[in-house]
């Protein structure tokens, strides 16, 4: 950093590692920019989707009873009155809350969303249908949207994600560069003041390199929790590494679809009594859980099997507890993911992996955590805009006005570089 008590002193040249390093700052900031952006802004409004519908959905809030809720069999019955040519995919029970069931096309899969679907809402105490919802095919609601422009910039699938995540693994290599910049050579009250404080009666330049600076700065520890979260749901490689070092080297076992026994079709229990006393067991065993997501078995494929997923804290998803039930023969088919595993149970590396989507969107702190995770994010989105608006002023406007020059002598005392340059320093 220029020597403030000696101003016609000449400028110290960066050492080869600080101009690499501030080079890869820019230009995989300009590369990445948009990216960042729309990632972060989508994160934003994604952070509060369930408090979010919540509001605008106030008909669908229901007062918790003392009382058993709607069982599985009355929902198909509630589904095959209301749309005969339709069958339950899956239905999320949330106390507190209207159960929101989803509908599919009859001769569609589970997974399949080219037919369009169906979501009802229904009381879980009297079954009665509070309203209705119909998506066309490749119609989605609008946080279904937001999430797609999240994961995949709104692109076909297979170019848009990659594009998300190594554009997230760019964004952590800026937050390492950017804390490298950003880190001055001298500490005193000048560095200080400008590493941690925004002038904001300064001219608009040097508002905008603070709000870059400063920002990025509190925000660095938030965001990089975020994007490394982030890759686990889209880098194999990455995944895989990052669970096998905190786990001590164990491999990470992938999910994969239980099945039922197809030869017992037809000889075990009938579909709707399968699918409640499956329920009942689940309601057993956590009678105080928040929220349960049952996922009905395919009755015309004879390997389906039922899937439940209990929560036991409302708007967390760290101690999720998975189970899977034989559709035939009700026998429970032992899941072995790391997501599966019981919380209590689990090792450090499965309770990490568990708690991945809680970090990524700060629920891992409650309600204080998704709003930290929204300010970062939000300042994350701000970061391509105010890197831009540096790099445009020094590249741009810096020679649009050449100085003219003076005759006389200037003063031994005179500053050897302007303000912007000594702010860049920084």
């Amino acid at each position: 950093m220029t020597n403030h008590q000696n101003p016609g002193k000449k400028k110290q040249k960066d050492t080869l590692f600080k101009r690499i390093n501030n080079w890869l700052h820019l230009w995989l900031g300009l590369v990445s920019g948009i990216i960042v952006l729309i990632v972060c802004l989508t994160g934003c409004i994604w952070v509060f989707n369930e408090e979010i519908t919540g509001l605008l959905e106030p008909e669908t809030k229901v007062a918790w009873q003392d009382k058993p809720v709607v069982k599985p069999s009355e929902l198909m019955r509630i589904a095959a009155n209301l749309y005969p040519d339709k069958v339950p995919s899956y239905a999320n029970y949330q106390q507190g809350r209207a159960i929101n069931l989803n509908l599919r096309a009859a001769n569609a899969g589970p997974r399949d969303r080219r037919t369009g679907n169906t979501i009802l809402k229904v009381n879980p105490y009297t079954g009665e249908v509070i309203s209705t919802e119909e998506h066309k095919p490749g119609e989605s609601d609008f946080f279904r949207f937001i999430l797609n422009g999240h994961r995949f910039l709104w692109m076909p699938y297979e170019i848009g994600r990659p594009i998300v995540n190594y554009g997230t693994m760019i964004f952590v290599v800026l937050l390492i560069t950017g804390l490298i910049w950003w880190y001055p050579k001298k500490w005193n009250k000048s560095t200080r003041d400008k590493s941690f404080k925004i002038k904001w009666g300064a001219s608009f330049k040097r508002v905008n390199l603070d709000l870059h600076n400063v920002l990025g700065f509190y925000a660095l520890l938030f965001l990089a929790a975020i994007a490394l979260t982030g890759m686990v749901y889209g880098i194999k490689w990455y995944s895989e590494g990052l669970y096998w070092v905190t786990s001590g080297g164990d491999k990470l076992e992938s999910y994969k679809r239980l099945d039922s026994d197809s030869t017992l079709k037809g000889k075990g229990y009938a579909p709707a009594k399968a699918m409640d006393m499956a329920w009942d067991q689940i309601i057993a065993r956590h009678p105080k859980s928040m929220g349960f997501y049952y996922s009905f078995a395919d009755t015309a494929e004879a390997k389906a099997a039922i899937n439940i997923t209990v929560y036991p804290n409302k708007g967390q998803f760290y101690n999720s507890q998975g189970y899977t039930f034989d559709q035939h023969s009700l026998k429970e088919l032992k899941r072995q993911d790391a997501y599966s595993v019981n919380y209590a149970q689990a090792s450090f590396g499965q309770k990490l992996r568990k708690m991945n989507y809680d970090i990524h969107v700060g629920s891992i702190l409650g309600f204080p955590g998704k709003v930290m995770a929204f300010l970062a994010s939000l300042i994350g989105a701000s970061l391509p805009i105010t890197g831009f608006l540096v790099w445009y002023g020094r590249k741009f406007k810096k020679k649009s006005k050449k100085p003219k020059k003076s005759l006389a002598k200037q003063p031994d005392t005179a500053p050897s570089e302007s303000s912007e340059k000594l702010l860049a320093e920084v």
